[in-house]
């Protein structure tokens, strides 16, 4: 789907400030529709989805944007009709939720200058890093998983209330500091749904060994921090342009936006606990253009990590689950050497550093995906290839896709996503679910 222009940072929308008189408010609206067709000839979804935003200067030294949402589903096949999912925090909470859809505040922040620096508070996106399809530092902000990862990160994302303050340091120099007391987490796919997640890498299988013992599995509700001070996020990020590179440093301490599902077994009785954890994130980015050429790279080590496991005992002592340290990375190398043709190939690689041969994933994992992107007609017409391979499963998924500007302001596209594999792996769990997707998208 067309992907939505980044928001401005809160510097440049600050320097609009910088005259010092009020300006009157503006909306701005998108409607987006889009149909998918499954491969066993089912509608999968006819959606919706209309943002209104408003945008205005009531004093001319603040700006306030809020951005409403109304997304609305006919055929029912990816929805869940909960009014409050339980990965929200009350503030953050959908409006209104059925199972056709839902309306919710997207995003609601003010941005203002103060002490020489630059504020953003409200409900908002933070992304970090520069990786695309997956992530490696992109986590500040949670993500809604009910189309796996086929939704576009700007419409995934899940907006968090939060303090985001940028100070200058220097000349190139930028110091992000990020307060989040939002403790909103990952919204998975509702069981039952064509994404619901089922691999052995994510979703808990009784060991072997115990299968003949088990009579029966309670699955609990997630044992979510809900304390908006003691439970609150932090982050901070310094980015800075030096000989041709832009570079980061980024710190997060958050919890783990998925929850860690413990198990005991117990006369029989296997039950699931699912607890979300904190975790310290050290990371870094740098990037320089050579010419046709851009190198990437991303590199950010967690001081804990959270993996399944075979290990279930009555004594509670091993729960199923294995904790270690993991050092994650990708290396992009992007392409724009040809007339209107973009190519972007990454390897993404995670190690765990304490490695427990009990537990379900190797302990490197090894992801390489693939863009390219050709633009014709004055670029109103764009073919395009999106591939993420998986050199440990051997699973993949590829996505063409043909799109058209009709109109400055309307663009038409068709797609295709399809996965390929075992069902163990990540994607290859969704064999099955190969689609079509029609749709288009109107700016007002």
């Amino acid at each position: 789907m067309p992907s939505r222009a980044l928001k401005p940072s809160v510097i440049a929308t600050l320097g609009l400030l910088a005259g010092g008189h009020s300006q009157a408010a503006d909306w701005n609206s998108r409607w987006q529709q889009e149909w998918a067709g499954t491969q066993d000839h089912r509608s999968q979804k006819m959606e919706s989805l209309l943002d209104v935003e408003w945008n205005g200067n009531p004093t001319g030294q603040l700006a306030i944007t809020a951005i409403v949402r109304l997304r609305l589903d006919t055929a029912d096949q990816l929805n869940d009709d909960q009014q409050r999912p339980e990965n929200f925090s009350n503030l953050s909470a959908p409006l209104a939720r059925g199972e056709h859809g839902e309306l919710s505040l997207r995003e609601l922040y003010a941005d203002a200058e103060w002490f020489n620096s630059y504020w953003r508070i409200g409900k908002q996106q933070v992304v970090w890093g520069q990786a695309d399809g997956l992530k490696v530092l992109d986590v500040v902000t949670p993500q809604s998983y009910r189309e796996f990862i086929l939704d576009d990160f700007d419409d995934s994302r899940i907006p968090l209330w939060m303090i985001n303050a940028e100070v200058p340091v220097g000349e190139e120099g930028i110091l992000q500091l990020l307060w989040i007391p939002d403790t909103t987490y990952h919204e998975l796919a509702a069981p039952g749904t064509d994404f619901a997640i089922t691999t052995p890498l994510r979703v808990p299988q009784p060991p072997t060994s115990t299968t003949a013992f088990i009579t029966g599995v309670d699955q609990l509700e997630a044992d979510k921090p809900d304390h908006w001070l003691t439970d609150s996020d932090f982050g901070v990020r310094y980015s800075v342009f030096a000989n041709g590179w832009d570079i980061t440093l980024n710190y997060l301490y958050h919890y783990r936006d998925f929850a860690v599902n413990y198990q005991t077994l117990n006369n029989g009785q296997l039950t699931v606990a699912p607890q979300y954890e904190r975790s310290h994130l050290l990371g870094a980015t740098a990037s320089n253009a050579f010419g046709d050429w851009t190198l990437r790279t991303e590199v950010g080590w967690y001081s804990h990590s959270y993996h399944l496991a075979d290990t279930i005992t009555a004594d509670g002592q091993h729960q199923g689950i294995a904790e270690s340290p993991e050092l994650s990375s990708v290396i992009g190398l992007d392409f724009q050497g040809w007339s209107d043709t973009f190519i972007s190939v990454q390897w993404f690689q995670s190690l765990l550093l304490d490695y427990d041969d009990h537990v379900t994933r190797d302990r490197q994992d090894h992801t390489l995906t693939l863009l390219a992107e050709r633009r014709f007609a004055n670029e109103t017409w764009t073919l395009s290839l999106r591939g993420q391979y998986s050199l440990n499963q051997r699973d993949q998924l590829w996505r063409p896709r043909l799109s058209h500007l009709f109109t400055s302001n309307i663009e038409l596209w068709l797609g295709a996503d399809f996965f390929q594999g075992d069902s163990d792996g990540l994607y290859g769990q969704f064999d099955q679910r190969d689609r079509i997707t029609i749709g288009f998208e109107w700016g007002f």
